[in-house]
């Protein structure tokens, strides 16, 4: 556990964070010089405070009190300049493909942590589920990116995260109604729990997000029909982890929440961040939000009569790290290849009933073109065999072949 309890800590109240245009829009990082772990950082708290504002915007709706809608309406209104801050850091040189890949490596490095330091086991066992697929995911990307701009992935990924493949993309294609999972109740969870499902869920919003409104500026067909396939994959995993999240909870506490979560994160990376540059700006943020959490503190207890520790702890349990996660990976990938989902639960899919209905969604979506294959099949034809950047063989021998995009695995 932190020793850091941020409801100790004065921060600036929200009145006085309001900053100027020029404040606003920070100088571009240079993509070439960018540490990966910094730009993973970048992007997860961009997706962080889109979630604040959307939350907020979804409150506003719901609440009948209009002075508790100015209350919003004020820390929103924040919430959206930290949003752009952090959004207006990537270069106008860093191609839609080549964030995709930050994107694909957060998912990966992120989920791995978060497994690893997840003490409720279904919980767990949800995170390491998808992980497999945002790290095939990233493979597909990394072999567009070779294959149309000359690219290799491995020097955009610093050596972290391997690229090769995962569970196939186009075995990730379950029926929506296998997407659901039982939620947490927050009464009870870990604090770690509570803070890992709504990071996990953030985070892959964002990317489903990114995907929705980029994922058409590809100019060609193939690169577009590969964002979009991945991008109904992200639908899913939102749906996935969102399903854990407690449904219980009032609006007041999810605020609390949200803003515990964002104080977390930014300290965690305050603490880690070699970036001189990006750590003033994770501090100044820190300090923001800490005038948030005190602010839905407030409203906490004025309008359910509620103290801010009967819904989080004080002091901060182990800080966010994002680092390699390489070992972790294969370990998974080597035992849940074949997983799947029957409702809530997860199973071999070699033994799912033949008539079960992943079986006929599978056929609905997956007809003559899948373009998550077709993307590494086309590279093959080129190259002779795929892009990988990987320290050894794949733990799975199904997955070894670098001739043979392999389309069974996980499918039964």
């Amino acid at each position: 556990m932190s020793s850091f309890n941020p409801f100790d800590e004065k921060g600036i109240p929200v009145e006085k964070q309001a900053e100027d245009w020029k404040k606003l829009t920070p100088i571009p990082y240079a993509k070439d010089q960018i540490d990966p772990c910094t730009k993973t950082r970048i992007i997860l708290m961009n997706g962080i405070e889109v979630e604040a504002a959307l939350f907020a915007h979804q409150f506003h709706r719901n609440c009948t009190d209009n002075d508790l809608r100015r209350e919003l309406a004020m820390t929103r209104r924040i919430e959206q300049q930290q949003q752009k801050m952090i959004n207006w850091l990537p270069p106008a040189d860093e191609s839609v493909l080549e964030m995709a890949i930050g994107y694909e490596q957060l998912a990966v490095d992120l989920t791995a942590w978060l497994a690893q330091n997840e003490p409720d086991n279904y919980v767990k066992q949800a995170l390491d589920f998808a992980l497999l697929e945002d790290f095939d995911h990233l493979y597909r990307y990394a072999d567009l990116l070779e294959m149309d701009k000359g690219i290799k992935a491995e020097e955009l990924v610093g050596g972290y995260t391997e690229l090769m493949p995962g569970r196939p993309t186009i075995a990730h294609h379950r029926h929506p109604f296998d997407t659901i999972n039982r939620p947490i109740d927050s009464k009870t969870a870990d604090i770690q729990t509570k803070l890992n499902t709504m990071i996990i869920v953030a985070g892959e919003q964002q990317t489903m997000n990114f995907y929705m409104n980029v994922g058409n500026r590809y100019p060609d067909d193939l690169g577009r029909s590969l964002y979009l396939e991945i991008g109904m994959v992200e639908e899913q995993h939102v749906t996935h982890y969102g399903g854990l999240l407690d449904p219980n909870c009032t609006w007041l506490e999810n605020l609390l929440l949200h803003d515990y979560v964002e104080a977390y994160l930014y300290y965690s990376f305050y603490r880690e961040e070699k970036n001189e540059i990006i750590k003033l700006l994770w501090e100044e943020q820190l300090q923001k939000e800490i005038g948030h959490l005190h602010k839905a503190a407030e409203l906490l207890k004025k309008y359910e009569k509620k103290e801010w520790n009967e819904v989080v702890d004080g002091h901060f349990p182990k800080l966010l790290h994002l680092t390699s996660n390489k070992e972790y990976v294969r370990d998974v990938l080597a035992k849940q290849a074949n997983l799947g989902k029957k409702g809530e639960d997860y199973e071999d899919s070699s033994k799912l009933p033949k008539d079960y209905r992943f079986f006929k969604y599978q056929e609905m979506v997956n007809g003559d073109y899948v373009p998550s294959h077709e993307v590494i099949e086309k590279y093959i034809d080129k190259n002779g065999e795929d892009y990988r950047y990987e320290d050894k063989e794949s733990p799975v021998k199904a997955l070894r072949d670098r001739k043979h995009d392999n389309t069974e695995v996980g499918r039964g």
